[in-house]
Order: structure tokens, then C-alpha cells, then sequence
């Protein structure tokens, strides 16, 4: 005979860790309220199911006109971990759009999530950088960044974080070294970038080489790493497996050399041959970049002297199916070729 039977569980689609949202243009408006209650399981319960909701590309600007942001930003202060953790991951979600990263000038957004970045959390303190990276590719984001003295800070923090943070934390002063480098040169970014050179995770590698590279547009940078001796990690690095560490350390390489200073650097290192392999290397990035840095060491004599010997290796380059590298290639046997 059938029976009934009542269960303690939850029907399968309710989830008690969110709040339900209200049907249609009604889910903002109530999320929103949720948001700024003094109910702390009902904040949490919103922030589940905001962030959710945001992941969908059409809701982010409904969420702005709605002023999410501002009660995102309120939140960030909140005592509770959880509601500060998942505060600034829905603003990480709104940085990856472009009318969310012009929001986070709008509504001052910088400053109050830079206060995270000495939580007690490691959670909290990883989706705040990863906020104000995803907001940082924006140029005008980077100005802001630069304008709040935080490049300082995060110089710092690349120090002392854990390394999964000090991976965005990276680059995220890259995408601020597309506008200004000279905060970092200032407070020693360079020789925290060459300490990290010889990290054991390719991730912080690769970004060491490539933050080196962008510091090394100006003068002072090529200077300074010269002064911090970070030339012979970057030989090193030019025998790494990972392509992209190889492809970052020819690359910075590449902007040292440009000084005399920088060349003559390079060739005491032995930089010379290690760059002649990375020419037929299987990666464009890399070939590209380890000829333009053989350009530079070219017009050294000493290093004129022993890529003349190499001229038929470079040669095989103009035969490249990618064109910037065949251009490379003719500026590179051009420089070697070149007599007074």
C-alpha cells in the first residue's frame, strides 16, 4: 500500500546556502535590499546568489543602474569574512566587463578595496587584488591605481604574499606599468622582481621577467637592473622549460641591452649563444624576442665579432612563415653586417 514520507531535506532545486531570487526585473531591486540589511545570513545569502547572477554578461549593467556597486562597497568593511570574501569576487565579475571597470572610477572603488589588502584572510585578500587586476586593464583604471599611491603598496606586497597572490599582484602592476613605472623604480621594484627570478613556480618567473621588461622602457630601469645584477638569472631563465618564461626573459634581456652598459652586462653573462638556440625555438615569441636582443648585443663590437660567425644560422630565420620574425631577422643580419 503506498505511504507517504516526509523528508527533513530540501526540495532539489532550493539551495539554503541563497537567496531566491525574485522573478524578472524584480531580482536587483530585492538583491540589492537584501544587500544592505542588518541580517547577517541574509547578506550572505545575497552575495551567493548576486554573484551568481552577475556572471551573466546582461545583468551587469541592470546591476550598476540598481547601485550594487555602492552596497558592494559598503560591504567591504563588514565584520564577517564570508560577506567581505564574496563582496569583492561579485566585484571582480563586474571589473571583467568594461562598463564595470568604468564603474570602479564612478564610485570610487579603488581606495576601499586597497583596505583589504592586509585582511586576515587569504581568501578575502586574493579576490581583492583579483578585483583591482581585472579592473586594472583599463587604462584609466591603471591612472587611478597610480593616482592612489597604491603601486608602492603592491611593490610591497609581491614580497610578502602567498604566491598565488603574488601571481596577480603581478599582474596587476603590469597592466599599471603600461602608464607609469617610475612609483616602482622608486621603491625598489626592481630588485624584488629579480629575487623573484629564481622563484620555483614558472608563474612568478615568467612574471618577474615580463614586469622587468615593462620597467626597462625608461632609462633609469635599464640602469637599475644592471645595478641589481638580474642579468644572469635572465640567462638562466633563456634554458627554462616553460616557453613563457624564456619568451619574458629574451624579452627583458631585449630592453636591458639597448644601454652600452646593458650589452656589455649581457655578454659577460653569456647571454650570447643561449639566445642563438632560442632563434629556431618553437615558439614565435620567443624567436622574435631573442633576435631583437641579438640586434642589441650586434652592436657591441665583441658581439659583432662572434655573430659573424653565425650569420648562416640567423639566415634560415628569413624563411620564417611569420613575418615580424623575417623582419627581425633582416634588421638582425643587417646590424651583424654592417661595416664603418
Amino acid at each position: 500500500m503506498a505511504g507517504t514520507k516526509i523528508s527533513a531535506k530540501y526540495p532539489p532545486l532550493i539551495d539554503p546556502a541563497r537567496t531566491t531570487l525574485a522573478y524578472g526585473n524584480r531580482a536587483l531591486p530585492r538583491l540589492n535590499h537584501e544587500l544592505r540589511t542588518d541580517v547577517l545570513l541574509t547578506r550572505q545569502r545575497a552575495l551567493m546568489s548576486l554573484c551568481d547572477y552577475l556572471h551573466d554578461p546582461e545583468h551587469i549593467a541592470a546591476a550598476l543602474r540598481q547601485g550594487i556597486v555602492q552596497s558592494l562597497v559598503c560591504l567591504l568593511s563588514d565584520e564577517d569574512m564570508t560577506v567581505r570574501f564574496k563582496s569583492a569576487e561579485c566585484l571582480q565579475v563586474i571589473a571583467s566587463h568594461a562598463i564595470g571597470r568604468q564603474a570602479f572610477l564612478t564610485h570610487k572603488v579603488i581606495q576601499p578595496l586597497s583596505t583589504l589588502f592586509d585582511d586576515s584572510e587569504d581568501v578575502v585578500r586574493k579576490y581583492s587584488h583579483l578585483a583591482l587586476e581585472m579592473a586594472s586593464r583599463s587604462v584609466s583604471v591603471a591612472e587611478g591605481i597610480i593616482e592612489a599611491k597604491l603601486v608602492p603598496i603592491l611593490v610591497s606586497k609581491v614580497k610578502t604574499e602567498l604566491d598565488e597572490i603574488k601571481a596577480i599582484v603581478l599582474d596587476a602592476l603590469h597592466f599599471c606599468f603600461k602608464v607609469h613605472v617610475q612609483d616602482a623604480l622608486d621603491n625598489g621594484a626592481m630588485a624584488i622582481f629579480a629575487g623573484c627570478l629564481n622563484h620555483e613556480s614558472a608563474a612568478i618567473r615568467y612574471r618577474a621577467a615580463r614586469n622587468i621588461m615593462d620597467l626597462c622602457v625608461v632609462l633609469e630601469g635599464k640602469n637599475q637592473a644592471v645595478e641589481v645584477k638580474c642579468m644572469d638569472s635572465l640567462v638562466v631563465l633563456l634554458k627554462d622549460t616553460n616557453t613563457d618564461v624564456r619568451a619574458n626573459a629574451a624579452g627583458a634581456i631585449m630592453s636591458i641591452t639597448i644601454t652600452t652598459k646593458g650589452k656589455y652586462t649581457a655578454l659577460e653573462a653569456g647571454a650570447l649563444w643561449p639566445l642563438l638556440e632560442l632563434t629556431e625555438d618553437g615558439n614565435s615569441e620567443v624567436r622574435v624576442n631573442s633576435l631583437k636582443a641579438l640586434t642589441s648585443l650586434s652592436e657591441a663590437p665583441e658581439g659583432r665579432k662572434a655573430l659573424l660567425e653565425q650569420v648562416e644560422r640567423i639566415k634560415t630565420r628569413l624563411s620564417d612563415p611569420i613575418p615580424v620574425i623575417v623582419k627581425a631577422a633582416e634588421i638582425a643580419l643587417k646590424t651583424i653586417l654592417w661595416k664603418p
